[in-house]
Formats: structure tokens, sequence, C-alpha cells
């Protein structure tokens, strides 16, 4: 994503309908969204490296990722404590205090994301460690394939300021959790017909769910896209939680 000039050199313009602050907002706001961009690529390397680490059986990435948490750990608090002072300094209103807040929630979203590639590079390593190893069902895999592209979309739609893009990616997160629940219930029947292979089955399941997860957060990122740039809230519930803010 780093490497990427279209990914770089943004369209985000900030300086248009601005409301309520004037330049000194406008250069803090900027910077927040470089390093917001910046920490999107790190996240976004951790969780082709999970996503390696499974499908392909390069453990030796699983390391990397975890190796990676206290600095994106101590990123995501620097990006929080930037917004926080940011309000506290400039105490935007309409339009330019949405931007601050749409941060705030990608960084967390982000946040959440790298979390979820440290889960899968865990599994990934004790997968590989089990006596009782068993092959990636290519249902899985191709979950985790679903759920990169859902990755890789959505923060290209951040970064490009891409409101059809994030749309799309908000509606094929439908298409991407009926496919986990089809491999859920495939590894659930594989449970009951093979219940000597227990633990190797449980960790498959818990890595689906991760999977899943990780193409919310996609979708959730693609949300705030339309959110910055439209000011409409496209959040549904999922999982039986209430709408997002």
């Amino acid at each position: 994503m780093a490497d990427d000039p279209k990914r770089v050199n943004t369209p985000w313009d900030w300086d248009q309908e601005r409301v309520s602050v004037g330049r000194h907002f406008l250069r803090d706001l900027e910077s927040l969204w470089s390093e917001v961009l910046k920490l999107a690529a790190v996240v976004e390397e951790s969780l082709d490296r999970s996503f390696a680490a499974l499908c392909e059986g390069r453990v030796e990435l699983a390391e990397e990722v975890r190796r990676q948490k206290p600095a994106v750990d101590s990123w995501e608090v620097a990006i929080e404590r930037e917004c926080v002072r940011v309000l506290a300094l400039h105490q935007p209103v309409a339009s330019d205090l949405r931007r601050v807040a749409a941060v705030l929630k990608i960084n967390s979203d982000l946040e959440r994301l790298a979390e979820l590639a440290r889960h899968i590079a865990k599994r990934s390593k004790k997968l590989a460690a089990d006596p009782q190893a068993l092959p990636i069902p290519q249902p899985l895999e191709d979950l985790a394939h679903a759920a990169s592209a859902q990755v890789h979309a959505s923060l290209d739609a951040l970064a490009r300021a891409d409101v059809a893009a994030a749309r799309a990616v908000v509606e094929t997160d439908e298409a991407v959790d009926r496919r986990y629940r089809s491999v859920l219930r495939g590894l659930k029947r594989d449970l009951v017909a093979d219940p000597d292979r227990l633990g190797a089955r449980l960790r498959l399941i818990s890595t689906a769910r991760n999977l899943e997860r990780i193409a919310d957060g996609a979708a959730r990122i693609a949300e705030s896209v339309v959110y910055l740039k439209e000011g409409e809230i496209l959040a549904a519930p999922r999982g039986g939680g209430p709408p997002r803010p």
C-alpha cells in the first residue's frame, strides 16, 4: 500500500466546504490523515502476512506479524491523542467535526484489524505445530481470499476518496457473511464426523470467525468513506448489535 502512488497522492480535499475553522485546523487534519494512511499500509501488510501464513503455510510470517504489535499499538494511540488535541484546540463543528470523528473511528477500526491479523497468525502457527494437523479446507481458504479482497478494496477506497468503490465494499459484505456461514456449517459437520481432532477443528472455526470479522472491519472503513464524503451513515447492525454511529 505505501508504495502505491495512487494511495500516497490522495484526492481528499480538506479545504473544500470548510465550516468552522481555518488553516491551522486544515494543517492538523492533513497531518492526521497522513498518519492514518501510513497506519493503514502497515495494517494491510500485517493482514497479507497473516493470510499467507494461513493459506500458504508460511509460518515464519506469523512471527513478523507478532513483532509489529508494539509499533501498531503505539501508532494507534498517538493518532487518537492527536485527534483529542485537535478537538480541544480547534473545537470544530459541523463537517469539520465529522472529519475528526471519522479519523478516530477509522483509527480504531485499523487497530482492530491489526489485532485480528495477529489472531490469524497465532492460529496458523498452532495449526502448523499440531501433531494432528489438518490441511486448510478449500472453503476456508476461499473465505480468506474474500476477506483479503475486501480489505484491499476498502483501503483503496479510503485513500482515493472513492465513494462508489466504498459502497461496493459495503454491498459485498453480505456475500462474505453468507460464505462465512457456509464455511462454518461445513467445519461443524467435520467436527461431528471427526471428534478426535477436536482441537484442530476448533482452531479452524475460530479462524473462520476472525476472517469474517476482518471483512466486517473492511466494510466499516468503507462506510466511513461514504460518511466522510457525503455525510450519510450506511452502518447496519452486524451480529445482532445496534447500528454503528
